[in-house]
C-alpha cells in the first residue's frame, strides 16, 4: 500500500508544545489542553477504539497497518492535537477553507486509495493511524496545509532539495508558532510532545535501564524551537 501521502505528512506536520510544570497537573479528565479548550480522555479513548476497530477490518481484508503497534493512543492524540493547531494556524494566517476545498483534498486521497486498491477509510487508518471518524477533519487539515504551502512557495512547488527544505522550514516555524500560542499541554499519562518528530511519544522512564524498545530514537525535545 502506498505511503506517499503519509511521508509528506510526516515531513510537514508540526503541532503542540509541552507546557507541564514539574509539579503541575492537567485539567481533570483531559488528555490534552489546547488554548481554552480540552481534548477529553473520553474522546481519546473513543477514537482509539475507532482506530482499533478499523485495524481489525483492515486486517480482515489483508491490509496491514503501517504504523508501529502498541502506540495507538499516542498516534490518535497526535492527530487530535494537530487538527486544533492547524485551526489556530489558519486563524493566524487568515486562511479560510471552504467545504469544497476540504472535499477536494478528500477526493484526492480517495483517488490515491483507489490506486492502492483500498477504500479511503482503509487508506487513512492503515497508512496514517487516523480513525475513520476523523476523515472530515483530515480534509480540513490538508486544505489549510495546501493554502499555507501556496503562500510560502508563491503557488509553485519547489523542485530542488534546497527549495523543498526551505519550504519545510517555513512550514515548521509557522506550525510551531501556532502550537506555542495555543499553549498545548499533554497529560503526562499519555506521553510528551516531541518537537523532533512533531508527535506525542511515550515518556521514557525516570529510573532504571533504558526501555526496550526505546520510545524514541533520540531524547524527546519538549521545548518549542520558536
Amino acid at each position: 500500500m502506498s505511503t506517499l501521502k503519509w511521508v509528506r505528512v510526516a515531513a510537514a506536520v508540526a503541532a503542540a508544545g509541552l507546557a507541564v510544570a514539574a509539579c503541575g497537573t492537567v485539567q481533570m479528565g483531559a488528555a490534552a489542553i489546547t488554548g481554552n479548550s480540552r481534548i477529553s480522555a473520553a474522546t481519546l479513548t473513543a477514537q482509539v477504539a475507532n482506530l482499533n476497530t478499523a485495524y481489525a477490518a483492515d486486517r480482515a481484508k489483508g491490509v496491514k497497518p503501517q504504523r508501529a503497534v502498541g502506540q495507538e493512543t499516542q498516534q490518535v492524540l497526535t492527530w487530535l492535537i494537530l487538527f486544533r493547531v492547524y485551526d489556530q494556524l489558519a486563524s493566524q494566517h487568515h486562511i479560510y477553507v471552504t467545504p469544497a476545498q476540504a472535499q477536494r483534498q478528500l477526493d484526492a486521497l480517495t483517488s490515491q486509495a483507489a490506486s492502492s486498491k483500498v477504500s479511503l477509510d482503509e487508506y487513512v487508518s492503515a497508512g496514517g493511524a487516523l480513525p475513520p471518524d476523523l476523515v472530515p477533519q483530515l480534509g480540513q487539515y490538508f486544505a489549510i496545509l495546501s493554502e499555507l504551502e501556496g503562500r510560502f512557495d508563491a503557488g509553485k512547488a519547489p523542485t530542488t532539495t534546497a527549495g523543498q527544505e526551505k519550504l519545510q522550514s517555513e512550514l515548521g516555524h509557522a506550525q510551531c508558532i501556532a502550537s506555542k500560542d495555543l499553549g498545548v499541554t499533554v497529560n503526562p499519562q499519555y506521553g510528551v510532545w516531541d518537537y523532533n518528530t512533531y508527535s506525542v511519544v511515550t515518556a521514557p522512564p525516570s529510573l532504571a535501564a533504558a526501555p526496550s524498545p526505546a520510545p524514541t530514537a533520540s531524547p524527546a525535545k519538549t521545548t518549542p524551537p520558536c
